[in-house]
């Protein structure tokens, strides 16, 4: 019997093909499959024209892969396969479900290694230059998701902290507005979201966290909401 491939689960980050880091380019280019998300781009897909192609996609409220399928299929490359690379939007130990799928592994006897990769908060920061931090005014942040596994109830309580990231917020956000507000938060806190963030369509708003509580308008790709005072517009700001 031939012995187990290795997995890898590699973090494309937030969308542009250039913002994956160099292990993670270099895995693309050496692996011999790719089980890839539904967010991962064509451009990052050409990193990886050498080897066979596997969508695996779970997108919020659409049809997608189960997720004990996609073990499934991970733990079967693995027999198959001796270079095995899960390529997974953003950074696989932050929102990626990354803790089934090193549990299927482990339990089959697959070596895996992570490769992390740009997660959306920092890189939505960066595409704003609106830092989530900032002296005297924000020391604190949160990165949450209203989203939870199909039989488990949602999570209305929201961290206490300084700036208060939302991912997957689109549908969820004027929620999280209006529990804030009642919490006490002032309307007029400042709010930036961005979608698609660092592709070619990426769109920015800002808005106030009263606007928030309105609901955003129908998205077209994956929405990020960053909440608080660090958001603040700064005079010479161009976005």
């Amino acid at each position: 019997m031939a012995a187990l491939g290795k997995v890898y689960l590699v973090g494309a980050g937030p969308g542009a093909a250039d913002l994956i880091t160099v292990r993670g380019a270099r895995l693309l280019g050496e692996a011999e499959v790719v089980l890839y998300d539904a967010l991962v781009t064509p451009e990052m897909l050409a990193l990886c024209a050498q080897a066979e192609l596997v969508p695996v996609g779970k997108r919020s409220g659409q049809r997608s892969t189960a997720q004990t399928v996609i073990n499934e299929k991970l733990v079967d490359a693995a027999r198959r396969y001796q270079r095995v690379v899960r390529l997974k939007g953003g950074d696989p130990m932050l929102f990626g479900r990354a803790d089934e799928e090193l549990r299927a592994l482990e339990e089959a006897g697959v070596e895996v290694e992570v490769v992390p990769g740009i997660t959306t908060a920092v890189a939505a920061a960066a595409a704003t230059l609106q830092p989530l931090t900032k002296r005297g005014v924000a020391r604190s942040v949160a990165f949450f998701t209203s989203s939870t596994a199909p039989d488990e109830p949602d999570h209305p309580a929201l961290p206490e902290t300084d700036t208060l990231v939302q991912y997957m917020g689109g549908r969820e956000a004027a929620a999280t507005a209006e529990r804030l507000l009642a919490e006490g938060r002032r309307p007029n806190l400042p709010v930036v979201v961005v979608e698609n963030c660092s592709r070619a369509d990426q769109r920015v708003r800002r808005l106030t966290l009263a606007d928030l509580s309105h609901g955003l308008d129908v998205a077209h790709g994956p929405v990020l909401v960053m909440i608080g005072e660090a958001m603040g517009h700064r005079p010479h700001q161009a976005l």
